[in-house]
């Protein structure tokens, strides 16, 4: 029979200097030659299972300390997800080759970056009171392109007229009767001015994909999976990068950011809003909204959409000089996950945060498919009417989760009374809610996750708070 062989040189070595013993002494009290000691410790030689066994009633070590590298591939595997880094890393293999030859090393890599990401997350929260203050600050966490591009979008108003202007001049050119004949007069126009066909194609066919576009043959093939209000929106982005590729450019320039990659993805985040400004067009919307008052299944009934591009095209109607409501919009997923921003003045970072538990976004999640309206109170006395109802995913294949998020839809609550919402929240008590755990003050918070950065913590022995974390 065979005779197993172990290579774990560097993990030998560590027990020998952890026990501070020379080669000479540890090969004599094994038995063997320190040559032979010396190249088993660089892996010129297999640990036997005899000396193994040997090792174990010598030192009394536990066998899975030379024959496993531990927990330190899967933190390894942590910090090299993070996105800054995901790249500089071609496969697993040099994961596994530093936590077995330096598990130290691997060690530090790892205390380090979770120092680093305790300490983007300081910064965040110092950047947020700072803005809130009214003071502008360059703190920030990980600068990704998308971060950049979220950060963009974010900060300034969710209106891009160029584009709705173009958008409405082009869906008046197509003499539409009602919007569900809108898919028809897309297809109808992309084949008959530009050669284009539209082809829905299965999902085993383009099993990654949602839109694909073929040059060659000239056919826009649109996955069978989406749901028509997807689809649509889909065909509709096609239609906005042919047609208001001028438009499209001027505002992408105007956002000024810095690098290609970000200027891609806005390009794409430009596109969609060109969709949505293209199949709800904004003085008919605007006007459908006033008369719906703003209710928004009603308006996505209306416009043949999903009840997430109704919210979001609500986030782009404010504009100067109306009386339009100008709602923002918060897009989170199970995990707690901010996936977008938005809003008709730039989403109110300061004012309302969107970062704390006690908002209807969350508990959409445990009530799919219903609409959650909340009259929210923060620390400083704004008032907010908020609007929540969960977002199903693209369906995958048979035993694929579906994907579910919520969304946000928020406006100051005076001018919420207007709204289908106001008269239901009306009498319902104010939530007290804050911007998050870490910027919020307020005392006896059941559901405080985190203590305020900006108090120092309680720590009176004799006194136990309502909150998990007392602060003074």
């Amino acid at each position: 029979m065979a005779e197993t062989k172990i290579f774990a040189g560097p993990r030998l070595r560590r027990i020998r200097n952890r026990l501070e013993l020379t080669q000479t002494a540890m090969a004599a009290e094994l038995g063997i030659s320190p040559s032979y000691l010396n190249l088993i410790e660089r892996n010129q030689r297999p640990l036997t299972v005899q000396l193994l066994l040997k090792l174990v009633a010598v030192y009394r070590i536990e066998p899975e300390e030379l024959q496993g590298v531990g927990g330190g591939v899967g933190q390894l595997r942590e910090v090299f997800a993070d996105p800054l880094i995901a790249a500089e890393l071609p496969g697993e293999q040099e994961l596994v080759e530093v936590a077995e030859i330096a598990p130290n090393v691997s060690a530090a890599i790892t205390k380090l970056y979770r120092a680093y990401k305790e300490q983007a997350g300081r910064l965040s929260d110092l950047s947020a009171i700072l803005a809130r203050e009214g003071h502008e600050t360059a703190l920030a966490g990980t600068r990704l392109p998308i971060d950049e591009m979220r950060a963009v979008f974010e900060r300034r108003a969710f209106v891009f007229s160029r584009l709705d202007a173009a958008a409405e001049a082009f869906h008046g050119r197509l003499q539409l009767s009602s919007p569900d004949e809108l898919p028809a007069a897309l297809k109808a126009y992309l084949k008959s001015e530009h050669g284009i066909v539209v082809s829905p194609v299965p999902a085993h066919v383009m099993p990654d994909l949602r839109r694909r576009f073929d040059r060659h043959s000239m056919r826009l093939f649109l996955s069978e999976r989406l749901a028509p209000p997807d689809r649509l929106q889909e065909l509709a982005a096609e239609v906005g990068l042919l047609v208001f590729a001028e438009e499209i450019l001027r505002e992408l320039e105007a956002l000024k950011l810095s690098g290609s990659e970000a200027r891609r993805l806005a390009r794409f985040e430009l596109a969609r809003y060109a969709a949505l400004a293209l199949i709800m067009p904004l003085a008919a919307f605007g006007e459908a909204a006033v008369r719906l008052r703003y209710d928004v299944e009603a308006l996505a009934a209306r416009f043949c959409v999903s009840f997430a591009q109704a919210a979001t095209r609500l986030a782009s109607l404010a504009r100067p000089g109306t009386s339009t409501i100008a709602f923002f919009l918060l897009e989170v997923d199970h995990a707690g996950n901010v996936l977008r921003k938005r809003g008709a003045d730039g989403f109110p970072q300061a004012g309302f945060g969107g970062g704390c538990v006690k908002l209807g976004v969350h508990a959409a999640l445990t009530q799919p498919g219903q609409v959650l309206a909340d009259p929210i109170e923060m620390p400083d006395g704004q008032r907010f009417l908020t609007v929540s109802r969960t977002v199903e995913g693209q369906p995958g294949d048979f035993g694929d989760r579906v994907r579910r998020t919520a969304l946000l839809l928020g406006c100051e609550l005076e001018a919420g009374q207007s709204t289908v919402y106001g008269r239901a929240v009306k009498p319902l008590p104010l939530i007290a809610a804050g911007p998050a755990c870490r910027l919020c003050e307020r005392r006896g918070c059941l559901a405080r996750a985190e203590p305020p950065v900006t108090r120092p913590l309680g720590l009176d022995d004799q006194v136990a708070g309502l909150s998990a974390f007392d602060f003074q």
